[in-house]
């Protein structure tokens, strides 16, 4: 694993203070599941405290469903900040909680589609978007198949170290790469490998088309056909749902994607965000709102944020 070796420089009196918050975290996250959820709830008015955040959240929800009301919307909105309170939750149990325990919460279909990929010697991107259930799909993701992933370093180094240690303990042997070690990705794809990647952020012009997310232009990479084609490796999305009343979670692998890349790089980058259109719109409330998705926007138009 590519984290075994641990920094000393992080048990620096300077790092306590996160030291002593991941083991709070880590002890909250060994509660039974239905008291974290409803610890969850409680405490997500507070996330109305980040009004940045909220208003990205509702902004872009105005943008992609402009059909709904201002009720409708703010209804939504209050759904969307209460999935991302229970996210804080959800990614402790992700990371800390014990497989057998973890298996217990969800069913997962379509592994045979990963299977017949590993039969093949064919390595795939698992394609996946940023939902607010992101960490404990893939930790159950990884009981079912090996796969590494990448991901982006956080600023802060404990917490960077403790968030790469943990996902590459979601499957055995995974590796996390920092987002931008293209080369080590592309080995790993043409070795058979599985790779998560979740292309659905604004990562700016230089690398990225517009083209239509729930209608309105986005800034979308066009990096997801380049690695198939470099690593020629199949496209297989995979999804994961939190049901409702405590029920845990549906993790569904969808079948591989037909004839792609195409070549056509508009058109490659448009099917992917017809994909993340589709899987939203099935629990949209689930879905990483308060993120920058239309920060960069097309010459000429304003701003929206």
């Amino acid at each position: 694993m590519a984290s075994a070796h641990f920094p000393t420089a992080l048990l620096s009196p300077r790092h306590w203070l996160t030291w002593i918050g991941i083991g709070i975290w880590f002890f909250i996250a060994q509660l039974p599941y239905s008291w974290q959820m409803s610890m969850a709830r409680s405490l997500a008015p507070l996330l109305n405290l980040n009004k940045k955040r909220v208003n990205m959240a509702r902004i872009n929800l105005q943008l992609c469903f402009p059909e709904k009301s201002a009720e409708e919307i703010e209804t939504l909105l209050r759904k969307n900040i209460e999935s991302t309170a229970i996210a804080m939750f959800e990614t402790g149990i992700g990371f800390f909680w014990a497989k057998s325990r973890l298996r217990k919460l969800f069913t997962i279909t379509g592994v045979e589609h990963v299977e017949k990929a590993n039969a093949e010697g064919q390595g795939a991107m698992l394609l996946s978007l940023h939902f607010t259930t992101l960490d404990i799909g893939s930790a159950m993701l990884g009981i079912y198949v090996n796969y590494d992933g990448m991901y982006t370093p956080h600023k802060n180094p404990v917490f960077d170290y403790v968030q790469k240690v943990r996902r590459e303990a979601y499957a055995p042997g995974g590796i996390a790469f920092a987002r931008d070690n293209v080369r080590a990705m592309i080995s790993q794809l043409r070795k058979g490998r599985m790779i998560w990647y979740a292309p659905d952020r604004d990562l700016g012009a230089k690398v990225s088309v517009f083209v239509p997310f729930f209608g309105v232009p986005a800034a979308t990479v066009t990096a997801t056909a380049q690695f198939a084609r470099m690593g020629r490796a199949k496209i297989i999305p995979f999804s994961q749902y939190r049901l409702d009343d405590n029920k845990g979670y549906q993790v569904v692998i969808h079948p591989p994607f037909e004839d792609y890349p195409t070549g056509d790089e508009l058109a490659d980058t448009r099917r992917i965000n017809e994909y993340f259109e589709q899987e939203i719109l099935k629990h949209p409330e689930q879905y990483l709102w308060a993120q920058p998705r239309f920060k960069t926007r097309p010459e000429g138009e304003p701003k929206v944020y």
